[in-house]
């Protein structure tokens, strides 16, 4: 698993819901550049883990690309905070 994943993954598996680890996919894959269909067509989802399995997936995180500057992990984590919050009322 890439050093992408580990925090978003970690964060996961610590709340441990099935809900949350779709709402999950859904946000990193939804922001995942598209230029050549690559990167989106290796982004998979296991279990709970989100697996960006392809070299350049640091380098589009960091913000390369300009589909993608803020990255896939951050507005990810942001989409589950938002989730968590609309549906507990707790800040994470």
């Amino acid at each position: 698993m890439g050093n992408i994943t580990r925090k978003l993954n970690g964060l996961l598996q610590n709340l441990n819901s099935d809900k949350i680890a779709d709402v999950a996919y859904k946000e990193f894959y939804k922001v995942t550049p598209r230029r050549t269909g690559n990167a989106k067509s290796k982004t998979k989802k296991q279990g709970k883990n989100i697996v960006a399995d392809y070299p350049y997936a640091q380098r589009l995180n960091e913000g390369y690309s300009k589909q993608a500057p803020d990255g896939m992990v951050e507005p990810t984590i942001e989409a589950i905070r938002d989730y968590v919050f609309k549906t507990t009322g707790t800040k994470i």
